[in-house]
């Protein structure tokens, strides 16, 4: 620390910084003359649907780079690669006929794709591995499985494995909405990788969480979207406890809420155990990516917050910035 840290008012030496937000966090200015403040590698919101929401509000308010889990891949094949929020995307939610989302209102034929057999043979109109090609082909970087019980019908359990084949033999992680009684498990057996939503209809035991997290499965929170968070909270308790790999991410276009950082997640997050470096390690993990964009950071005004309580009020003034514009001083 500089001589001139104490004039600065920094409460933090680099340790302690790093202690409270993670490696990634630095003392910078925005500009040569411009604003004091932390940065951050970029924010990524792991799960959204980018058609419902608005994409331009994103990066003001923290969201550097996002994950669509159900949209119209010739839509996102035809976006700007350069744009911001930087996109990966599923494409469309693969399901069997009178499965979910197929009979909601928010989702027009364009986002489902229906899988109507097991068949890995390449080019098999309906067939599970046809219908993961379509969607590699189109630019996925996931594949997003439909497994709600509660409404609707569900695969068996031998096209769900079939299309987890099939995503796997495109090098792409299968990530499952499951919602209803055994989903959890039956997810897990076929070797989904990624869960969309931490389970919310189901409370899980020890076991089953154990088993999640040995087979090195990723849930994503969305805990705020649900009525009453109590069982998606718990079982991320459990999960964040044993070990598990928890991402922020929060179904954006989901009900009527603004587009940009939610703090209302990040609050449920750290209730659920996750606080501090591991708050910011949710937000800042690059996945699907193999590593964040460099060309952006993410930036708050001011000094860092005082303690991992604080953190995500702290985050409510996070914005996107280009990296090239932050200075960092010798503190």
């Amino acid at each position: 620390m500089s001589p001139h840290s104490a004039e600065r008012g920094a409460p933090h030496s680099a340790e302690e910084l790093a202690a409270l937000l993670g490696p990634t966090a630095r003392r910078c200015r925005l500009g040569i003359a411009g604003d004091e403040g932390i940065a951050l590698a970029p924010l990524t919101d792991h799960h959204l649907h980018l058609h419902l929401v608005d994409e331009h509000a994103l990066p003001a308010h923290g969201i550097a780079a996002a994950v669509d889990l159900g949209g119209d891949p010739a839509h996102f094949a035809r976006r700007p690669k350069q744009s911001m929020p930087h996109l990966e995307y599923a494409g469309a939610f693969l399901t069997v006929p009178g499965g979910y989302p197929s009979f909601r209102s928010w989702a027009p034929a364009q986002i489902v794709d229906l899988v109507t057999n097991p068949s890995s043979a390449p080019g098999v109109p309906g067939g599970a591995r046809t219908c993961v090609d379509e969607m590699a082909d189109a630019g996925a970087a996931v594949i997003k499985i439909a497994l709600n019980a509660a409404e609707g019908r569900v695969f068996d359990a031998e096209t769900l494995q079939a299309v987890v084949d099939a995503a796997h033999r495109r090098g792409l992680p299968a990530v499952a909405h499951v919602e209803g009684d055994g989903m959890t498990v039956f997810a897990l057996d076929a070797g989904v990788d990624v869960l969309a939503h931490a389970p919310f209809t189901e409370r899980l035991d020890d076991a089953l969480i154990t088993r999640c997290v040995r087979a090195g499965q990723i849930w994503i929170s969305t805990l705020d979207i649900n009525d009453d968070p109590a069982t998606a909270v718990a079982n991320v308790t459990a999960f964040v406890a044993a070990g598990g790999r928890i991402l922020y991410g929060t179904d954006l276009g989901n009900g009527d809420r603004p587009s940009g950082l939610l703090i209302d997640e990040l609050v449920l997050l750290h209730e659920a155990g996750v606080r501090g470096p591991a708050l910011i390690a949710s937000l800042t993990d690059p996945w699907p990516r193999a590593a964040s964009d460099t060309g952006v950071a993410t930036f708050v005004v001011g000094t860092p917050p005082e303690s991992p309580e604080a953190v995500p009020e702290w985050l409510r003034g996070a914005r996107v910035v280009p990296a090239e514009e932050l200075i960092t001083d010798e503190y």
